[in-house]
């Protein structure tokens, strides 16, 4: 994959569309068909050479069609291959029925398969367009090999897992290698389907790029091709506030440290300047903390209407550890109506309890200017209509969200999934599980701040964000706390 340009993910929908204008086009789809079957053949004689058995497992569609290809080439080379149909070989249609009659194997029905020591099962029952509960039948297969613990190779996407969604479908088969092909679907990298994957391989069968980019939408794989090009260049003429000031809300003298996290992550990320503004409660034990990090006193409404009489002050993040949910209330909308960015955290979006339209009100028009980060429970409080829809992938409540507050949701979890209202979306796949600490959302916060304040687009500032995050988490190492993960921010 080149660093400079982004990873599509195709949705299943999409890429049945390319396959549709692959055919008219004039390319050949059972060549294809020969290609994608071979790749997968190649790859388990590569990864599996000491196998006693190939079980190749072959379901009705163009999946299964790959399936009997890749027996064909298996067979071919001396491999040891049984092959097994979920449904009559005589009742094939298209290039899969083509693809069974060259094979010239015996096929014998699905639930006449036995694991075997020395099995390697060869998955092709169901590809990424699957998106219903697979039969009892496969449901027993799968629970069969798992038990025996046999290597998978899944064709496309480990049968049980919903391309669309990640989500499991009944059952699955957890693969220790999937391949697939032209691009990875959203079904490789969401939970919980990135975990039945195992490793991905992309192989590439020939379809012109013309015709995947002619279908593709806005979702890509989070990485710097998204942002690159929107960031600032350093220069002999930069000064603290031509890197831009960030505001960070303080909470009470119990409740300071999130804050502070947030702030100094903001000042690690690249931000020229960053003010923690605290209630005059909380002003001795933050001065105790901080050094470049500076201070001010903000208590009311009235403090912030002087404070935003400074232009320069253009970007906040509010929430962490903030605790008073009416005024955070209070001071989003002030900095909505005088156009100030804002990245909203943790109390900031628990004050929001269903009241997304009201962030719209003030942030919805022009270019987006606020930046949610709620992890589940506070994406259930804040959307609550949305969460509630089981029939929509993470991706598509995360479209959904920021359509309602006119903003970008940056979704988190372990499949972090950031959203645009213009319809363009991203997931991050790297995000190491050490990020499950306290403080790290503060941290977040503070990083998609910085990025603000240096001029970038809310929505290139959240995946830059998420993806600096998950970075200097994977530098950071086990045992990481949400301090060590600041420090590493600027190794990233």
């Amino acid at each position: 994959m080149s660093h400079n340009r982004r990873e599509i993910l195709l949705t299943p929908s999409a890429m049945a569309r390319v396959d549709v204008a692959a055919a008219r086009s004039g390319i050949d789809s059972y060549g294809l068909m020969l290609r994608a079957g071979e790749a997968v053949a190649a790859a388990a004689l590569r990864r599996y050479p000491g196998a006693l058995r190939f079980a190749v497992l072959c379901g009705p569609g163009n999946n299964g069609g790959d399936a009997y290809v890749a027996a064909a080439a298996l067979s071919r080379v001396g491999a040891s291959v049984e092959v097994y149909s979920l449904v009559d070989a005589s009742k094939l249609k298209g290039d899969a029925a083509q693809a069974q009659a060259a094979c010239r194997l015996p096929v014998y029905l699905l639930g006449d398969f036995h694991p075997r020591a020395g099995d390697v099962v060869i998955d092709g029952l169901f590809g990424a367009g699957l998106a219903r509960d697979v039969p009892d039948t496969v449901q027993q297969v799968v629970h069969s090999v798992q038990a025996a613990t046999l290597p998978v190779l899944a064709i496309d996407l480990p049968s049980g897992i919903d391309g669309a969604t990640g989500e499991v479908r009944g059952a699955a088969f957890e693969a220790d290698l999937t391949v697939t092909f032209m691009t990875r679907k959203p079904g490789h990298l969401l939970l919980p389907g990135r975990l039945h994957c195992g490793m991905v391989e992309v192989f590439d069968i020939g379809i012109p790029r013309r015709i995947i980019d002619a279908e593709a939408g806005d979702l890509w794989v989070n990485g710097p091709p998204l942002w690159v090009e929107q960031e600032k260049a350093a220069s002999a003429q930069d000064h603290k506030y031509r890197r831009g000031h960030l505001t960070v809300f303080s909470g009470p003298e119990t409740a300071t440290g999130a804050a502070r996290l947030s702030a100094e992550a903001g000042l690690s990320a690249g931000a020229g300047l960053v003010t923690l503004a605290s209630p005059a409660s909380a002003l001795t034990v933050n001065a105790g903390h901080l050094t470049a990090v500076m201070l001010a006193r903000l208590d009311s409404v009235t403090d912030l209407t002087t404070w935003l009489s400074d232009t320069r002050r253009s970007t906040f993040v509010l929430g962490p550890g903030y605790g008073d949910l009416d005024l955070a209330r209070r001071f989003a909308a002030m900095l909505g109506e005088a156009g100030r960015s804002l990245v909203l955290d943790a109390d900031g979006i628990s004050a929001f309890k269903g009241r997304a339209d009201e962030l719209k009100a003030v942030f919805g028009s022009g270019n987006p200017r606020l930046v949610v980060t709620p992890h589940e429970g506070e994406f259930a409080r804040l959307f609550p209509e949305i969460a509630a829809d089981t029939g929509m992938s993470k991706v598509d409540r995360a479209l959904a969200a920021s359509q309602a507050i006119g903003g970008i949701v940056v979704y988190k979890g372990a499949d972090t999934v950031i959203a645009s209202p213009d319809g363009r979306a991203a997931i991050e796949e790297k995000a190491p599980a050490t990020l499950a600490t306290a403080g790290s959302g503060d941290v977040l916060a503070g990083i998609i701040g910085a990025r603000l304040a240096n001029g970038m687009p809310a929505f290139e500032a959240a995946c830059a964000g998420v993806h600096q995050h998950g970075q200097a988490a994977a530098r950071a190492g086990r045992g990481m706390t949400a301090e060590d993960l600041v420090t590493h921010l600027r190794t990233v």
